[in-house]
């Protein structure tokens, strides 16, 4: 079985996100179908099938963020060296070829937000990033081509999910 490693803030926003679906989210819904259903002929009802849509796509929600909690292997960045890159690191950048300066956390997939810099362990750039030290020339191969990058810093700091 694949584990998927992530912070605790990471845990604690999914099980959040998969309780307040069971506890509030689904039951409305089911009290939704249930009202509607008593509304008479279900072929032309639409209240009746946008319930019925919303109770498949929660359900559905509910397994996927379940499987994902079975695989969680819950990691404290906090306690791991930031010599060389790991999960958890935050890393900055400059793109040899432009100067242009990047920062990046490496996270857990479920964890990752590019609009924040926080990017999947799995993404192609971490692999490539991953192990690597301060100082250290990386040509990564990416979607868009390769790139020159060179390490600046590698540091830990805390992540706001």
């Amino acid at each position: 079985m694949d584990k998927e490693p992530m912070t605790n803030a990471g845990y604690e926003k999914i099980t959040g996100e998969l309780n307040f679906l069971k506890s509030e989210e689904r039951p409305e819904t089911v009290i939704a179908l249930d009202e509607a259903r008593q509304l008479g002929d279900l072929k032309e009802n639409a209240e009746y099938h946008a319930a019925k849509d919303k109770l498949k796509i929660i359900d559905s929600q509910i397994a996927e963020l379940g499987a994902v909690i079975s695989k969680a292997v819950i990691i404290d960045p906090s306690t791991l060296p930031h010599t060389k890159i790991s999960f958890g690191s935050t890393i900055k950048l400059v793109d040899l070829e432009t100067d242009e300066e990047f920062e990046y956390s490496i996270v857990g997939g479920i964890e990752a937000n590019l609009d924040k810099g926080y990017i999947s362990f799995n993404s192609p750039l971490a692999k490539q990033l991953l192990g690597k030290e301060e100082g250290d020339e990386v040509t990564a191969t990416l979607p868009g081509g390769q790139k020159i990058f060179e390490i600046l810093e590698v540091f830990y700091k805390e992540l706001e999910l």
